[in-house]
């Protein structure tokens, strides 16, 4: 049976993971159509702030407190097999979320010109957009319920392909309404609306599909529904955590933007290429791993808990810690191949390539936090994490105002990754105190084993390291920018990846061993 569920979850992470890393290289090409059209200029800057506004709301409201107070709770009610009960906790989830993402979508929208002027922006152009792009926050809420919704069936399609809809909107709406806006700015503007409702809009045919019935209840009645006060018992320190922890992105946008013209747009671009890589593995890892934990909680199965959470961890290890140093290792490289075009310049690279190197160095402990507060959200704890969270801001904020003006970008950068190593040290040291059975083996075996993958990644990279220049000179022959950067990139890309291979396969990894076992598998069966 264990062998079966883990087998199960390999499978949705792995398909999740499939999909996801879908949305993020369409993310990507979305940011590469931006970066031509807008490069790193006061327009860029204007957008990246006004985008950011909303898209804080939305981690804050939807993908974070609405998952983790929401999915226990209904893991509950799911266990107790009462479907007039359940129908109702799902009724009043969904009236208390419009009503309450409603209010602050209003107010937004009432109050942009004093919002965007706490970023260091001008009310004129950064104001208009973040007025247009507020009302995606009510959208993508409502279609963060679904997944949750979804996520607890074990059902993970639908909400995997949501956020490629959304990517593809914003990709093609700007194209067909930019000849009726102001600016290309304004068309990306209502790409993210519309992206925003094709979001709830293809995950509904799945939650009728799986029989799940809910509707409208009065206000009085949705508030006083015993499920939906548990959510609030959950969903407050949870808010309080989160906001702390994505609050560390707004600080260093407000910094950002006084630092000088295109910090914070390269900040942001460079976001984005960590979040192509978070997508491979660590997103999708936390998202099946919180149903499956919050099951073997509510069984007292804490042998089963300890197990998934540290066999997790070492595959989110074995993706995030050579892709980190890789990354490090070839940061202009891989800025330049994928932005520098149009407007995007020579000194824009340098900007985002620098900003870039330091977000690399705190990917692993980004990746890790996205997998051990789930750990915590499964045993209905809210208020670890939520302190986690607040020690971090608190360890950002100092950093960046050091740091911001003497550093810009690059300082900026680091005292992100340093806050989120902080932040990762306080999880653990706190699960560890909770004595559960088998987490202290399953925790030093993950510290262990990524030292380990530290090792062989920079063995690896020695030759990526003096290989970079020559490489780069063997094909600045070419007048196309794929052949003279994609194929030293590329060429680089093999070396490390064959040292790296083959250091693991002379160690006999276990860990990489059964991950290769499953696709190979999988191909055999011609599955994708």
């Amino acid at each position: 049976m264990a062998d079966t569920d883990e087998k199960r979850m390999v499978r949705n992470a792995g398909m999740l993971s499939a999909l996801t890393m879908i949305s993020r290289v369409l993310g990507l090409v979305r940011e590469m159509t931006k970066a031509a059209f807008l490069g790193t200029g006061g327009l860029s800057d204007a957008f990246a702030v006004s985008f950011m506004i909303p898209n804080f709301m939305r981690r804050l409201f939807a993908e974070n407190s609405i998952s983790v107070a929401f999915i226990p709770t209904f893991k509950a009610y799911l266990h107790e097999g009462e479907d007039k009960n359940t129908r109702e906790f799902l009724s009043s989830s969904l009236t208390v979320l419009l009503i309450l993402v409603g209010a602050v979508v209003a107010a937004g929208m009432a109050t942009s010109s004093w919002i965007v002027l706490a970023f260091g922006s001008e009310p004129g152009e950064t104001a208009i957009l973040t007025r247009i792009m507020f009302p995606y926050l009510g959208l993508v809420s409502v279609a963060a319920l679904f997944q949750g919704m979804l996520n607890s069936y074990g059902i993970f399609a639908p909400s995997g392909f949501a956020p490629i809809l959304f990517n593809l909107c914003f990709i093609a709406v700007p194209m067909l309404v930019s000849r009726w806006t102001v600016n290309p700015a304004r068309a990306m503007a209502i790409g993210v609306v519309v992206g925003g409702f094709a979001q709830a809009a293809c995950q509904l045919p799945a939650l009728l599909k799986a029989g799940l019935r809910f509707g409208f209840v009065s206000p009085r009645r949705a508030f006083a529904n015993p499920g939906m006060k548990k959510v609030f018992v959950l969903i407050a320190p949870t808010i309080l955590g989160m906001a702390a922890y994505q609050i560390n992105d707004l600080v260093s946008t407000a910094f950002a933007s006084r630092a000088g013209v295109g910090v914070a747009s390269s900040l942001q671009f460079s976001i984005r290429l960590q979040e192509l890589i978070l997508g491979v593995f660590a997103v999708s890892a936390g998202t099946v791993l919180l149903p499956e934990l919050a099951d073997a909680a509510k069984a007292l199965e804490w042998k089963r808990y300890s197990a998934r959470l540290g066999q997790t961890l070492k595959t989110l290890s074995l993706v995030t810690v050579p892709v980190a140093v890789f990354s490090i290792l070839t940061s202009r490289e891989i800025v330049a191949l994928l932005f520098m075009r149009g407007g995007f310049t020579a000194e824009s690279v340098d900007l985002t390539a620098s900003a870039f190197l330091w977000h690399q160095t705190g990917l692993f402990f980004i990746a890790a936090n996205r997998v051990i507060a789930p750990a915590f959200y499964a045993r209905s704890d809210s208020k670890t994490p939520a302190f986690a969270g607040i020690a971090s801001f608190a360890v950002n904020i100092a950093l960046v105002a050091a740091l911001a003006f003497s550093f810009k970008g690059p300082g900026i950068a680091f005292a992100l990754s340093f806050s989120s190593a902080v932040n990762c040290a306080i999880l653990v040291s706190v699960l560890l105190r909770k004595k559960t059975e088998g987490i202290s083996k399953a925790l030093s075996d993950f510290g262990h084993y990524s030292a380990k993958l530290l090792a062989f990644s920079l063995l690896a990279g020695v030759p990526v390291f003096f290989l970079r220049k020559p490489a780069l000179h063997l094909f600045a022959f070419s007048p196309s920018s794929l052949v003279s950067l994609g194929a030293p990139f590329l060429l680089l890309t093999l070396i490390y990846a064959a040292l790296g291979l083959g250091l693991l396969a002379l160690s006999k990894d276990a860990t990489a061993a059964t991950l290769a076992g499953h696709f190979s598998r999988r191909a055999r069966r011609g599955k994708p």
